[in-house]
């Protein structure tokens, strides 16, 4: 098909230098987080995190408070208070805008490159106009030629040419794209170094892969995952629950013949709701986004990223996750009456001519096991394989060197299977069973032995499995293989379940097989055949370099089309539902050391019974209330580092992590604020503060 030639008078799409590198440090990042803190508190902002609400909310009621006079708060205790409660919310605030910094790093600088960009559209009689990238639709058509940017993300329609994808995915090796097959996906903000290409834009503006990856990040764009969503009803639930108790407090001490200052009701209702993990909450999740943007894999909610967290079945594709792809050279047997170095000089010789990625392990093989002379390119006519004679080699100094598969090689030769000596024909026979592929080589007419051919396993796979399997996750291998190829790789792998001679219906029926029976699956493609077994996973990860279908189905797409990154997806899900379990467990748990220094300080003059409660021996009623809101603010600062880092999570049982976290985030939540308080009371008395 021919190709209509853009108009002479339109000038190329600007080719913008790639993007920095994005500043992530901290000390990039604090300045801009602090001055989003404080814009954060606006309350149309702060509904979205309804604990953090109520306490700006008593906050403002505070500040009030401190002009009236007071006879038995201190106008310089209340003013404290109010102080620590609106730190309190920008610490909260500032947990989020870190959060969102980090993410947003990556992603603007990734938006920087798109900056003035134009793109070169068909029009309807089919020549071009230059437009402004920002104006393509879905279903535009676009030309792009070599050094120009691809505008937005697409399918390529005709044309064959190399893409830098560097800016996106880090790798600098170009990749090819090309109309047609399972290599015709494009992204946006990529560059074309070779040809051109004609784009079939596949998303509106606000809908590209990295429009998904800032919303990822930005917490006023990303949408709650139902967990969030979830906890944060529990969340208002307590406060409403809280929030009545307090508010019932005055009348009991009126009743009783007392009355409760307003300044330290309040100061009882924040220090009773869980604001450690209402202000943490937003972070933990745009943190949780942030590491997974980090990976380079993009999700389309954080839905997935939490299903990946609760995943029970891994489906993993043989080829480029559990194996390297290409068959290896892993050993040499020598036929009868060859000696070792016969064999070897024979293999290294057939091969050195051979460029395929098996050839090329031989002679590295080969290298390794002996320094034996080789002879110069152009001394030797070299032999390609084909798929008539499935056989290569050389020929050199009057001799003919070929190695190939069995069948071909003792055609070649001339000679039966059963001709073959019976040492070297179970040595044949065991590599095949083992999964394996021999090869024979011959010089001459005449048998050197076999070489043994293997997809190897990737190092440390099975170690991953071995903590997968800690985790409760089983892992199933998919293949195209016979069974008993299956078999043998798995066992070496050390998976727990193989699915061979797959075909797409068998992919997608083992799914729902899988779901049926109350488990969640994970799974991940790149052909336009996996797309509906990715459609039916619970998490579906789609390859970057696959097809528009692929992309499509999936609730996630590797940007680096690295079929292992399914591993890192679950571990990031179980360290963010793992992070958000331990810090609301440390949230509740370190609001009983709370009671204990506020209660006693409220009741004291009403029922004196209530001394006893004042197990940290606070030095007065004022200092016991203050400690409490400086120490309810100042562990929000303290846990910033773990919500952004993360919970790690060890390969163990869902009871022991458990057992684990409530032993460290249970026990340390009630153990730490009674020393945090306790020392805090010793500061302001120390520092006459109270």
């Amino acid at each position: 098909m021919s190709m209509p030639a853009p108009v002479k008078t339109l000038t190329p799409a600007p080719a913008t230098q790639a993007p920095a590198s994005p500043k992530t440090a901290f000390a990039d990042l604090w300045r801009p987080a602090l001055l989003q803190a404080f814009v954060k508190l606006d309350p149309r902002q702060l509904k979205r995190s309804p604990v953090m609400l109520v306490v700006e909310l008593t906050a403002i009621f505070t500040t009030i408070l401190c002009v009236l006079p007071d006879p038995v708060v201190s106008t310089g205790v209340a003013l404290q208070i109010a102080l620590w409660l609106w730190f309190t919310v920008l610490f909260a605030n500032f947990a989020e805008a870190l959060a969102e910094g980090r993410g947003k790093a990556r992603a603007d600088s990734l938006k920087a490159g798109s900056v003035g960009l134009s793109a070169r559209r068909r029009t309807a009689n089919g020549s071009f106009e230059v437009v402004p990238a920002t104006r393509l639709r879905k279903g535009d058509v676009v030309r792009v030629e070599a050094g120009e940017m691809i505008p937005g993300d697409g399918e390529v329609i005709e044309g064959i040419a190399a893409v830098n994808e560097a800016a996106i995915t880090g790798e600098s090796a170009p990749v090819i794209r090309e109309s047609g097959g399972d290599r015709s996906a494009v992204t946006g903000n990529t560059r074309l170094v070779s040809d051109w290409l004609l784009v079939q834009i596949s998303a509106n503006p606000g809908e590209s892969t990295l429009d998904r990856m800032i919303a990822l990040v930005e917490g006023a764009k990303r949408q709650k995952t139902p967990n969030e969503v979830a906890l944060d009803i529990l969340l208002i639930g307590l406060t409403l629950i809280f929030l009545i108790v307090v508010v019932t407090l005055q009348p009991f001490a009126y009743f009783a013949g007392g009355s409760l200052p307003l300044v330290f009701l309040v100061a009882l209702l924040v220090t009773l709701i869980p604001t450690t993990i209402g202000g943490l909450l937003s972070a933990i999740g745009i943190a949780g986004m942030d590491r997974l943007v980090r990976l380079n894999v993009i999700a389309k909610s954080g839905r997935a990223v939490e299903a990946a967290g609760d995943v029970h079945v891994l489906m993993l594709d043989k080829t480029g996750t559990i194996t390297f792809g290409n068959r290896r050279c892993t050993a040499l047997y020598a036929a009868p009456g060859v000696t070792a170095m016969e064999m070897a000089q024979g293999a290294l010789l057939a091969s050195l001519a051979d460029d395929t990625a098996e050839g090329k392990s031989i002679v590295e093989f080969i290298r390794g096991l002996h320094a034996l002379p080789e002879p110069e390119a152009h001394d030797i006519t070299a032999v390609p394989f084909t798929a008539e004679t499935r056989l290569s080699g050389v020929d050199y100094n009057m001799r003919v060197y070929r190695k190939g598969a069995v069948d071909s090689v003792l055609a070649f030769v001339g000679l039966k299977r059963d001709d073959v000596a019976p040492a070297l024909s179970r040595e044949i026979d065991k590599i095949a069973q083992s999964g394996g592929t021999p090869l024979l080589v011959c010089v001459q007419g005449k048998l050197l032995g076999v070489i043994h051919l293997k997809d190897v396993v990737k190092p440390g796979i099975r170690e991953r499995f071995a903590e997968l399997r800690k985790l409760g996750i089983r892992t199933v291998m998919v293949t195209g293989d016979n069974p008993l190829t299956a078999a043998a790789i798995a066992a070496e792998a050390g998976v727990d379940d193989v699915l061979a001679e797959a075909t797409p219906e068998k992919k997608l029926a083992r799914i729902r097989q899988e779901q049926n029976d109350g488990r969640l699956v994970a799974m991940c493609g790149d052909g336009a055949n996996d797309a509906p077994a990715l459609a039916q996973a619970d998490v579906g990860m789609a390859m970057n370099d696959g097809t528009q279908a692929a992309r499509e189905a999936a609730n996630m797409v590797d940007l680096d089309s690295d079929p292992t990154k399914l591993l890192d997806v679950v571990q990031i899900g179980k360290e963010l539902l793992v992070t958000r379990g331990a810090l609301t467990t440390f949230s509740i748990a370190n609001d009983v050391a709370k009671y204990f220094a506020i209660l006693p300080a409220l009741f004291a003059t009403i029922y004196p019974q209530l001394g006893v409660l004042n197990v940290m021996h606070l030095n007065s009623p004022q200092s016991a209330i203050l400690s409490a809101i400086v120490f309810n603010a100042l562990i929000i600062v303290v846990l910033i580092p773990l919500a952004l880092r993360g919970v790690r999570v060890q390969a163990a049982s869902a009871a022991q992590l458990l057992r684990r976290n409530l032993l460290i985030y249970g026990l340390g939540g009630l153990v730490v604020p009674f020393v945090g308080i306790k020392l805090i009371d010793m500061l302001l008395t120390t520092l006459h503060l109270v």
